[in-house]
């Protein structure tokens, strides 16, 4: 990909809008004021709008957060980000009223200053890719940054719509990291590459097992998806989690991936789905019984592939993860990962709680802020709020 970084840019004087994912968590306090409940993502833009105003520009922030389906809704304002941001910034941090029109062209921030647009999706245009609301918001600014990599898969005004409309677009750090980290898993990975794949179904990431499987060395699979696979290879699965119009899909990727695709020999099952319920490790899943881990052979044989790699890519959890002590699993192969010293990309919102609850996170090359977009990045499919900044 030929993008411009932010680095590449002129700033000094200029006004940029930098698009950020500040898409934040939010519930209601006691006093009925809606609360922040992780800032993770408006720190995760801290080092971009950072490096605009060291570089003498007045910023502009715009991001959606929530779903107000194209009108505005008191609960999903950016009220909140902006008193958080402020506080993380040390600097002031004016609230616009809106994203567009007069009052909010009359707030144009001075170098130095930072205004934060009101929710973008307040407007069904932002959804819409409406050339004319794209129009408006680009004329807000000198030059457009996009940081917002977990908004990169929707082809919506303020991610690809208004990049015709300004002289210079390009990556904020945060977008910029995604896309090394990510293109170098996926195009040229220091090699032996292993992929880590979980979740409940093969639906969801058939394409990432496909492209996947072109690149990596090895492709571990746990969680649900395992029952679907373990089923096409005529294997009881008792009554586990299963996609049964997906069991012909399974069969072709098996051929298809050959020795690529390595399988749980062993599981941990119950009678049924609960917290602390009882449990026991089989080698064969028993009629009555559902599948809720990998069991210590798995953990073994999966550790010692992921001991010797050079490239980690990791989306989805080994099993019930949200269900201790199902989660045994998940959190042995974030440590293993996190032993191996081998370059890591970890993606999606159940294997980040799993390197947090292993404490391994600081060992993680990279966290991935966008679940969705990096599974389609994964996939091979192009992302649209990429593909505009390719210019």
């Amino acid at each position: 990909m030929s993008y411009l970084s932010i680095r590449d840019l002129d700033l000094k004087g200029k006004r940029v809008f930098i698009r950020v994912d500040f898409n934040v968590p939010l519930q209601k306090n006691e006093k009925g004021i809606m609360e922040i409940t992780s800032d993770k993502r408006i720190k995760a833009s801290l080092p971009t709008i950072q490096y605009a105003l060291e570089h003498g520009a007045g910023v502009i922030l715009a991001s959606h957060l929530g779903r107000p389906k194209g009108k505005p809704n008191p609960e999903m304002s950016l009220q909140p980000v902006a008193a958080r941001l402020q506080e993380l910034l040390g600097r002031p941090v004016k609230m616009a009223p809106d994203c567009i029109g007069p009052e909010v062209e009359a707030l144009k921030p001075a170098p130095g200053e930072v205004l934060l647009l009101e929710n973008l999706r307040f407007h069904p245009e932002e959804e819409k890719n409406d050339p004319e609301f794209a129009k408006k918001l680009a004329a807000l600014c000198d030059v457009y940054v996009n940081d917002a990599f977990g908004s990169a898969h929707r082809a919506h005004a303020s991610t690809e719509g208004m990049i015709q409309f300004v002289p210079k677009a390009a990556a904020g750090l945060l977008m910029e990291a995604e896309l090394k980290y990510l293109g170098m898993a996926t195009t040229n990975p220091a090699r032996p590459c292993v992929a880590i794949l979980g979740g409940a179904k093969v639906s969801d990431k058939i394409e990432v097992i496909r492209n996947l499987g072109k690149v990596v060395d090895k492709l571990l699979i746990g969680g649900a998806m395992a029952y679907t696979f373990l089923k096409a290879q005529g294997l009881p699965i008792g009554k586990s989690l299963v996609e049964d119009e997906k069991i012909e899909l399974a069969k072709s990727l098996l051929a298809e991936l050959g020795g690529k695709l390595m399988l749980p020999v062993d599981h941990v099952v119950v009678s049924e789905i609960a917290a602390g319920a009882a449990n026991e490790v089989v080698a064969t899943i028993p009629d009555a019984k559902i599948g809720v881990d990998i069991g210590p052979k798995t953990i073994d044989a999966y550790s010692k592939v992921i001991a010797g790699a050079k490239t980690v890519i990791w989306n989805g959890p080994m099993g019930i993860f949200e269900k201790p002590p199902f989660d045994a699993g998940t959190v042995a192969l974030a440590k293993a990962v996190a032993a191996s010293g081998a370059v890591s990309i970890v993606g999606g919102g159940d294997s980040e709680k799993a390197i947090k609850a292993a404490g391994v996170t600081s060992k993680i090359t990279h966290v991935s802020t966008g679940g969705g977009a990096s599974l389609e990045f994964l996939a091979g499919i192009k992302l649209p709020g990429v593909a505009a900044l390719n210019r």
